[in-house]
């Protein structure tokens, strides 16, 4: 890994809930497109300032104290540009939005080295190997599809991460959950490791990171609802663990839904159906942020996957 001349400066205010963390802890929680090495680096190398004093990474800082970073940022040179199909949205000199299909991993990482979006963005675009992790600034499962937006440039890169951090960027799912819900509401639940299961997230009230997520009932069937969901935050995995924290989890989750369950008198052809779907019901349908070049409200959508619209025909026949 090699140092390049692109650097990010910005500044921020330590929120309340973060009052009393460790310098490198509060930096993950506000930065997560950087890893925490980079953060701890950055922070060793005094190329981030605290209230204008230069702290340890294991320092713990205060609500209201001011960090500024002007850090040089590393160019990844690990990763391969892939020829890989891309579902383009929108592009435009700054911004490119895709249409992710279930089955394809954002990012490299252990079990799956290559073959992601981020190789299939190198290869459609070679310059965003000057930007962390290829302008790649939220994810997606691998088995959920949807929309994913990416900035080509620093500058888009360093404004849409405020965006994200400022709660600014509107993300909307489809998600199919099993029984049927009455209403919509709210689910207000920390989000954290699970303290057994190292690969699986979970409500965690001691260690959890706030998760706020939003949904209204779309439609109702006889033994499953289609809701839509709207992000206040960004956890990993949130609305499948939220769903499944109030009993309703998503058709086709292995993770947090456990084995199939099949609904008492469903039609032969609902139960072929719900077999045959293999992944979590989950779809990135809506985005809506602040263009950073013209600083306009801007806004996408993509239509459910054939799979998903299959899935909810058959629900509807049942």
């Amino acid at each position: 890994m090699k140092n390049t001349a692109q650097t990010i400066n910005c500044q921020v205010i330590v929120p309340e809930h973060l009052t009393g963390k460790r310098l490198d802890h509060i930096l993950s929680e506000l930065f997560p497109v950087y890893s925490r090495t980079c953060l701890q680096n950055w922070i060793r190398s005094q190329q981030v300032s605290v209230d204008q004093q230069y702290k340890r990474p294991r320092d713990k800082i205060k609500a209201g104290a001011v960090i500024i970073i002007s850090a040089t940022i590393p160019e990844e040179t690990k990763w391969a540009a892939q020829p890989i199909p891309l579902d383009i949205i929108y592009e435009d000199e700054t911004l490119l939005v895709i249409n992710k299909p279930s089955g394809l991993v954002v990012h490299p990482a252990v079990g799956n080295p290559d073959k992601t979006l981020l190789n299939a963005l190198l290869h459609h675009l070679p310059q965003l190997k000057q930007l962390p992790r290829a302008g790649i600034i939220h994810r997606l499962d691998k088995d959920t599809s949807g929309l994913l937006v990416v900035p080509k440039t620093l500058n888009a890169h360093t404004q849409l991460v405020k965006q994200l951090h400022a709660r600014n960027i509107q993300r909307s799912y489809y998600a199919v959950v099993q029984g049927v819900l009455i209403s919509g509401g709210t689910i207000n639940a920390p989000i954290g490791r699970h303290p057994r299961l190292r690969k699986k997230m979970a409500v965690n009230e001691i260690s959890g990171k706030q998760a706020i997520t939003h949904y209204r009932v779309v439609e109702r069937f006889l033994h499953h609802t289609l809701i839509k969901a709207q992000l206040e935050t960004g956890r990993t995995h949130q609305i499948r663990v939220h769903m499944t924290h109030v009993h309703h989890p998503l058709i086709g989750d292995k993770i947090y839904g456990g084995r199939l369950q099949l609904p008492k008198k469903a039609s032969e052809s609902l139960i072929s159906c719900l077999r045959q779907f293999q992944r979590q019901a989950l779809h990135a349908e809506h985005l809506k942020l602040i263009h950073p070049a013209t600083l306009q409200a801007i806004e996408w959508t993509a239509p459910l996957p054939e799979d998903m619209r299959v899935l909810i025909h058959c629900l509807r026949e049942n």
